[in-house]
């Protein structure tokens, strides 16, 4: 049984008492979760007419017009994030001190400031009329600058000598860069890449500020709207909503580990070949014994 450094294995007293912690804890949550059933029971919230709005397909149709409107602006944010992670992350690393100093600073900025408030400037700014495409900028400015240093990241970390043997084969700044930096980098980066597009996915649900109709604000309004013995839905139509962003964001982690993994079993390099018959003229091989050159003859007197 191999012990890690930076791990000590607990001995018989501490496992004891991890047990008792682990249990009292779940114990805690069981009960804060009954309570918390019992209260939205006692209140109303969890009755069938509740549960029973979404058998309307005007309902039904308003959550798949957000689910797609959500979709869109997600589809939109991804592609400009990954392109301009790509140019931030050769800007920084570029040997042009004006280039590395203004995409540091692009990236500092717009890292520095909250999501929302880059949104809501972009829709009242320059496109008040179209709320797709200012959610859409605003998630690509944002999250494009956080791939950028994930991109960066992953060409650091490939090794040196990679690079420089590029370079003494006679390959471009941009050839190193395209064929064997940044495929590596990515390869390598994959999962963060992944993880913050689940990360867009998610904020695609700020387009409620920008009165955009996205799933998030396609629920607000079915429950804000929408009365059942007195009472609005709330509770039901979150929990429907946050079930949809789950299968969104499952569905799309599961995508990204079947890439991984074909990437894995992908065959790169170059395939080495069986060793050839040798080439040598057909007369020498055919050639008989009788005339095939012989040494010097000894002379003798």
């Amino acid at each position: 049984m191999s012990a890690s450094v930076l791990y000590d294995a607990p001995g018989p007293k501490a496992v004891v008492r991890n047990r008792i912690f682990a249990v009292i804890g779940s114990l805690a949550i069981a009960a804060l979760l009954v309570v918390s059933v019992m209260r939205l029971s006692d209140k109303g919230h969890l009755a069938a007419g509740m549960w029973d709005i979404f058998n309307y397909a005007g309902i039904r149709q308003n959550i798949l017009d957000g689910v797609v409107a959500t979709l869109k602006a997600f589809g939109l944010a991804a592609v400009g994030s990954l392109v301009l992670g790509v140019v931030l992350a050769v800007g920084r690393l570029s040997d042009h001190k004006p280039v590395r100093w203004l995409a540091t600073g692009f990236i500092e900025l717009f890292r520095s400031i909250p999501l929302l408030i880059t949104i809501y400037a972009i829709w009242v700014g320059f496109l008040t009329d179209y709320s797709m495409w200012a959610l859409a900028l605003g998630l690509s400015v944002y999250n494009g600058c956080v791939q950028a240093e994930v991109l960066r990241a992953g060409i650091n970390s490939v090794p040196k000598g990679q690079r420089e043997a590029a370079y003494a084969l006679g390959m471009s700044k941009t050839q190193v860069m395209v064929s064997v930096l940044m495929p590596q980098a990515i390869r390598a980066m994959l999962p963060t890449i992944i993880s913050q597009l689940v990360v867009t996915l998610k904020d695609t649900s700020l387009g409620y500020i920008i009165l955009y109709p996205e799933l998030l604000n396609s629920i607000r309004l079915i429950a804000s709207n929408t009365q059942v013995n007195g009472q609005y839905p709330y509770v039901s139509t979150i929990i429907v909503g946050g079930t949809i962003y789950v299968v969104m964001c499952l569905m799309l982690s599961s995508l990204a580990t079947w890439i991984e993994k074909r990437g894995r079993r992908a065959k790169t390099g170059i395939a080495v070949h069986a060793a050839a018959e040798p080439a040598e003229a057909p007369e020498v091989l055919d050639a008989a014994p009788a005339d095939r050159p012989t040494g010097p003859k000894d002379k003798t007197n």
